[in-house]
């Protein structure tokens, strides 16, 4: 393969950002500005709710070669369709309270000027995604905090660990686990390593995540340009 064929520019990722935020039918592309220096993306303009202002973000870390995305979309609210603290902080309490993944018993809300802070514990990372996936989309939402510490039960031994980690990302059709090296420190996971793109990268940590008895994930892996 020639050396031409895999080298992308700058002006390559921010015309292939824009062409996927043009595939996001949550957004419009001409809300959305673009700009690139050395992979890193930056988002700007603004939109009316913050739902597509992650959706934007989403799109633009599916992009290959993007390193990071730096999102200053804004987030206007209508005039019409702005509700007080209080109402989102009633919309966030029963939408966690439908969402069967929530223990919404152990999880505190808080609510200022649009904005959500999420405080408390659960056993698993997916259910302190699924908590932040619920809230992002309602209505009048500026913002999203989630501070959420997930504490599990079970702690298996790290070599245990490491192994059930390194058999997971080889069987995910995304990640080259060949090229990704795993450290376990107690409770907490270390990847290293480079990767092809973004997402490759955040289906990794995404996997980390998923085993047991883990608090944190220091990703270090690099996207390879």
């Amino acid at each position: 393969m020639s050396t031409a064929s895999i080298t992308r520019t700058d002006r390559d990722i921010q015309n292939d950002v824009l062409a996927e935020l043009s595939w996001e039918p949550r957004i419009q592309p001409n809300e959305i500005g673009v700009s690139v220096t050395e992979g890193i993306v930056t988002l700007a303009g603004w939109v009316d709710n913050y739902a597509k202002k992650w959706a934007a973000e989403r799109a633009a870390h599916r992009v290959n070669r993007v390193r990071a995305v730096a999102n200053d979309i804004e987030v206007r609210l209508p005039t019409a369709g702005e509700r007080t603290d209080a109402e989102i902080a009633t919309a966030v309490t029963r939408t966690l309270e439908w969402d069967a993944f929530v223990p919404i018993e152990n999880l505190d809300v808080t609510v200022s000027n649009g904005w959500i802070v999420l405080h408390g514990e659960v056993e698993w990372e997916y259910q302190k995604r699924a908590a932040d996936r619920a809230v992002r989309r309602l209505t009048s939402v500026r913002g999203v905090t989630n501070g959420i510490f997930v504490r599990p039960r079970s702690r298996p031994s790290p070599e245990d660990l490491k192994q059930r980690l390194r058999s997971a990302l080889t069987r995910n059709a995304e990640t080259d686990a060949e090229r990704i090296d795993i450290q376990v420190q107690g409770d907490v996971i270390m990847l290293e390593g480079t990767v092809r793109s973004w997402l490759e990268r955040e289906t990794a940590e995404r996997i980390a995540w998923s085993a047991p008895g883990i608090v944190d994930v220091h990703n270090h892996i690099t996207v390879r340009l």
